[in-house]
């Protein structure tokens, strides 16, 4: 008897996963790609070393305008720990912890070996590749669908749709998928760019482009309040780094509703309030010395500056008024964001496919039987540190194996 065919849209790293797995259960894959080598976000990520996956995967860090449950349902599919043992062992490549980041990445640290080794695997396994041919339409027939391809149409049963979001545009993403799964009567809740930096229109903090540190950043907006912790990066447009980009969505999200805008604020050390009342309270020499024992100088003498402190104010010198503004700089800084670098720059697509439109245990369409939805184009992300390689990887392997079933 003849395999079933199961053809995959999209090669990226849940378009890959589902590939293998659909394979791995005895169906013909097919896999249609724009590209011409596919997992270009992978070769990106990391800044080119890959960070695979988290070193703990909380699903409650996902942020997801469906219900909640249902994400933690699908993350739970693979444990982290299989995850990294496939990789290991099934793909072949040493993954090692990096403790300051909470990261694993390959041994290797180029990115390249993880989306070569995933394609070498799939070929491996028997998965048929036709690059340079993406997926143009979907259509119903007689054996369930037909996929129209640039190079050919193709009438299958089963078909994976891991086509990606919007974001990063120059791999490839345009959003095909959304509009095909609106086409099918899915619920795609709106989409808009996250984990993307912010920016400030003028840019008043250039002359601090360059400048690093780890810091805590609380979003407030709509009464509810996101909290993020990690570095900060100041750029010569604006403000990036994982504690940026963690928040960044919440920031997009109330640009694009109009009306009241977040409101971003910054603790930029460990150093809380009481600390630091105690500290510029009693300590000896000047307040901006006073300050540099726990910031960059750079970053000191600037906020000492906003809060109106003479250059060569000592701390016994140090008025009520003027040790208030500075304590209120140092823990609780209103940051001035305008915009944010959108899409071009955003690592994900927040929103998409409803989670209640697919079934938790298959990801299965339930609007379009034989349909199965997975990566990107579902309405879940999570922050910065391989979670959402951890996403892709746990839902393509749903789809492969629910597609050859």
């Amino acid at each position: 008897m003849e395999s079933p065919t199961v053809v995959v849209a999209g090669a990226g790293a849940a378009g890959l996963m589902a590939a293998i797995f659909a394979r791995r259960g005895g169906s013909r894959v097919i896999v249609s790609e724009s590209t011409t080598d596919g997992g270009r976000k992978i070769l990106i990520s990391g800044g080119g070393r890959c960070n695979i996956l988290p070193a703990d995967l909380r699903p409650e860090r996902f942020v997801t305008n469906s219900p909640a449950h249902l994400a933690r349902k699908i993350l739970r599919s693979w444990p982290l720990d299989e995850q990294r043992a496939f990789f290991e062992r099934d793909v072949g490549i040493a993954l090692i912890l990096e403790a300051e980041t909470a990261k694993w990445f390959p041994a290797s640290h180029r990115a390249r070996d993880v989306r070569d080794g995933l394609v070498a695997l799939a070929r491996r396994e028997g998965v048929e590749f036709r690059f340079a041919s993406p997926m143009v339409g979907l259509d119903r027939a007689e054996r369930g669908w037909r996929v129209r391809m640039a190079r050919g149409d193709i009438d299958t049963a089963r078909v994976i749709l891991s086509t990606g979001g919007l974001s990063v545009p120059a791999t490839g993403s345009d959003g095909f998928g959304f509009r095909l799964a609106t086409s099918l009567g899915h619920h795609v809740h709106d989409t808009y760019p996250a984990l993307t930096p912010l920016v400030a229109d003028p840019p008043i903090h250039m002359d601090l482009s360059g400048l690093s540190l780890d810091v805590r950043i609380r979003a407030k907006w709509q009464g509810r309040t996101t909290e993020a912790r990690g570095g900060f990066l100041f750029t010569h447009r604006g403000y990036s780094g994982p504690a940026v980009l963690d928040v960044s969505h919440v920031a997009v999200r109330s640009r694009l509703a109009g009306g009241e805008r977040a409101v971003l604020r910054v603790q930029w050390s460990d150093v809380d309030a009481a600390v630091w009342q105690r500290e510029l309270s009693s300590a000896a020499g000047l307040v901006v010395s006073a300050v540099a024992r726990h910031l960059p100088q750079r970053l000191a003498e600037r906020l000492a500056m906003e809060s109106e402190i003479p250059p060569g104010r000592t701390v016994a010198q140090l008025r009520r008024a003027e040790r208030i503004a500075l304590i209120d700089r140092l823990t609780a800084y209103p940051l001035p964001w305008t915009g944010d670098e959108g899409y071009k720059k955003g690592e994900v697509t927040g929103g998409g496919v409803a989670l209640d439109d697919v079934h938790p245990h298959t990801l299965e369409s339930t609007k379009a039987p034989g349909v199965f939805i997975c990566g990107e184009m579902l309405d879940a992300f999570g922050p910065i540190g391989g979670f959402n390689f951890a996403w892709a990887w746990a839902t393509g392997r749903l789809a492969g194996i629910a597609a050859s079933s």
